[in-house]
């Protein structure tokens, strides 16, 4: 590594590092690659050049905390064209994680400024006899464009400032079912955002109402999370006629990110002092879990509020070693809370994306007991139901017959309005909800006309006196498409029915005329003709039909 490389520094993440080879001095060429990760959620600790092909990586560990070292995030420039190299990241904290299931990087470029994921030929994850046996990810990469900027992460990044510029527009919209407004602040003074999403009545209730609280981000690292919190969010706030007939009996509390110091800084797992605030609610303190203590003295408001029923708590995480989404819950000694616990993540089971039941538990792990679902579920009220929603960084299985698929920023998008959809379905299940049908008299028929080659039966043709073949239409209807029976069709099918109880059944019907049939003798064709067995059946008085007549 250079010396006079710009503002170099074994603390923090590197800043615009350039790897020179030894003995070479002067201004930097092209191929002397720069390495940066100065910027919100960067994360790169230190670079170390083997040779002008190789370079080794070591990500930055967590603020305040050396153990956590996982997630990364980095630009590289000044590439010569189809410059080749190969890149080791070599201090993973957590060996066993999806890259060792065929997980890759993603990567883009100024050009390419969409992510994509790096090609499975080009990523390996190995055990290093170079590396003292350690897992190491190596990435043999072509930088094909001298002049674009590459950035590699771990998983598609959502920043802190991303957040604020969404909410932002929103709340610009003036919409009159969304409120938003600040819980509180972080240790480095960034806001705790709090949405309210429901009904304008419901904003000040005069009776009782529904309340469902969804915490995410409380890891920084995990910005699936992010992801899937912003799909709940856009779908509560369109006009999806589910969406309407929900905000109209439900309050949905959200708070979209519990962590905002870590996830700015580019920590895996930490707040800016290094601790995990995921195993701290149950030693919450005002200085050290700011963010913490005015959510939990909050949530606890909302279930002493006797004009709340406080039904959810649903804190969403990622999963850096299990594909698909899945629920984590409690279990409990009483039976009933129990089953009543388990339906949700049944429901949810049905709707949401890559849903995986295999991972799906309910336990009381002593590793988890300072997790909000843990000490939620304790401290809050019996009919309150505390779960985790975890969703893969890697990807997940759509159906058994169809190949396994990365997770994408839209499939994320996709999952949360599956969870919002999850929520409409409990509610109707439970009554709260009352389906509507729609009014489908004023839509166009959809059907499709189709002319079939089939046969009429005998005893339902009415008006024709012998058995036949015809092409009949038939109108199909698209299932999906039902439309109620308005009252003038129910009368005219209720007259169809008495008019047809009326008539004779069955139907008589006018016999057809016998065919005419001569009984041949082939062997008398062969002696003495056609004429010849012609008499022959006149002499033996032989009926038309083919049977013996009595002589009259």
């Amino acid at each position: 590594m250079s010396e006079d490389s710009e503002n170099e520094g074994s603390m923090g993440n590197v800043t615009r590092v350039v790897m020179r080879p030894p003995g070479h001095s002067g201004k930097a060429k092209k191929g002397h690659l720069c390495f940066d990760a100065s910027f919100e959620c960067g994360n790169l600790g230190f670079v170390d050049l083997i040779n002008q092909h190789e370079y080794d990586l070591f990500i930055r560990p967590d603020t305040c905390n050396p153990r956590v070292r996982l997630a990364f995030n980095f630009t590289v420039e000044n590439s010569k064209p189809d410059q080749r190299v190969i890149m080791n990241i070599i201090n993973f904290s957590k060996r066993r994680n999806c890259f060792l299931y065929g997980m890759t990087p993603i990567v883009k470029s100024t050009s390419r400024p969409n992510w994509q994921r790096m090609p499975n030929n080009n990523v390996f994850y190995h055990s290093s006899p170079y590396h003292n046996n350690n897992y190491v990810l190596s990435l043999a990469f072509n930088f094909d464009k001298e002049d674009d900027v590459y950035e590699f992460a771990f998983c598609y990044p959502y920043s802190y400032t991303k957040c604020q510029a969404y909410l932002d527009l929103i709340e610009k919209k003036n919409l009159p079912y969304f409120r938003r407004e600040q819980l509180g602040k972080s240790i480095q003074k960034r806001r705790v955002d709090l949405l309210t999403i429901t009904d304008p009545k419901n904003m000040t209730p005069n009776g009782k109402v529904h309340v469902v609280v969804v915490l995410s981000r409380i890891h920084p690292g995990e910005s699936p999370a992010s992801f899937v919190c912003q799909g709940i969010i856009d779908f509560l706030i369109s006009n999806q006629p589910t969406v309407i007939s929900l905000r109209e009996k439900v309050v949905f509390k959200i708070i979209p990110m519990l962590n905002p110091d870590g996830v700015y800084l580019g920590n895996q797992r930490c707040s800016s002092i290094g601790l995990d605030l995921n195993k701290s609610w149950s030693r919450i303190s005002k200085w050290l879990h700011p963010t913490l203590d005015c959510t939990y003295s909050y949530i606890s408001a909302l279930d002493q509020d006797k004009n709340i029923e406080l039904d959810f708590v649903m804190d969403i995480h990622a999963h850096s070693n299990l594909r698909g989404a899945f629920i984590v819950g409690n279990t409990y000694n009483d039976v009933y809370r129990y089953e009543r616990h388990i339906v949700f993540p049944k429901i949810l089971s049905q709707l949401v994306l890559g849903y995986e039941n295999c991972h799906t538990v309910f336990n009381r792990d002593s590793n988890k007991s300072g997790s909000a679902r843990r000490v939620l579920c304790d401290s809050l009220k019996d009919s309150v139901n505390c779960y985790s929603l975890n969703v893969s960084f890697y990807g997940y299985y759509h159906s058994k017959n169809e190949p396994f698929k990365y997770y994408t920023e839209e499939t994320y998008f996709r999952v949360g309005r599956n969870v919002v959809q999850s929520f409409a379905e409990y509610y109707t299940s439970t009554g709260l909800i009352i389906p509507t049908v729609k009014n489908l008299d004023k839509q166009p028929h959809l059907s499709r006309t189709i002319w079939r080659y089939h046969d009429v039966s005998k005893s339902l043709r009415r008006r024709h006196s012998a058995p036949g073949t015809c092409y009949g239409r038939m109108n199909v209807v698209d299932l999906g498409n039902i439309r109620p029976l308005t009252m003038e069709t129910r009368r005219s099918r209720s007259y169809t029915r008495r008019r047809d109880r009326a008539r004779p059944w069955p139907p008589t019907a006018v016999p057809p005329e016998q065919p005419s049939l001569s009984i041949i003798d082939f062997n008398m064709m062969a002696r003495g003709g056609l004429e010849q067995a012609t008499a022959i059946r006149k002499k033996c008085n032989v009926s038309r039909t083919g049977y013996p007549t009595q002589n009259q």
